[in-house]
């Protein structure tokens, strides 16, 4: 269901039965991991986008919610809405 670097990938799930009596199954809530080692930090430049910052130390745009989650941010746009802001970046596992 989930990708392979998406951030509910290794959430586990549980099942609830509906007011029909079927069972639905459901991810639990996420941990977000503030304690993450950083292996680099980023400065927010007018431009930048999460998804580019994301690329630029992971090949990969759709792991910015690392960076979001490291720096905790509620919503992807937050980590660059502070031109010279200095962003910790985690080490991807």
């Amino acid at each position: 269901m989930f990708g392979p670097t998406s951030r509910y990938r290794d959430v586990p799930e549980a099942v609830i039965a509906d007011a029909q009596g079927r069972n639905v199954r459901y991810k639990l809530m996420r941990r977000i991991a503030t304690n993450a080692q950083v292996q680099a930090t980023h400065m927010v430049l007018q431009g930048d986008r999460p998804d580019l910052i994301a690329f630029r130390y992971y090949r990969d745009p759709e792991l910015f919610w690392k960076i979001c989650d490291v720096n905790q941010a509620m919503a992807p746009g937050d980590i660059v809405a502070e031109p010279r802001r200095i962003l910790l970046v985690p080490v991807p596992r």
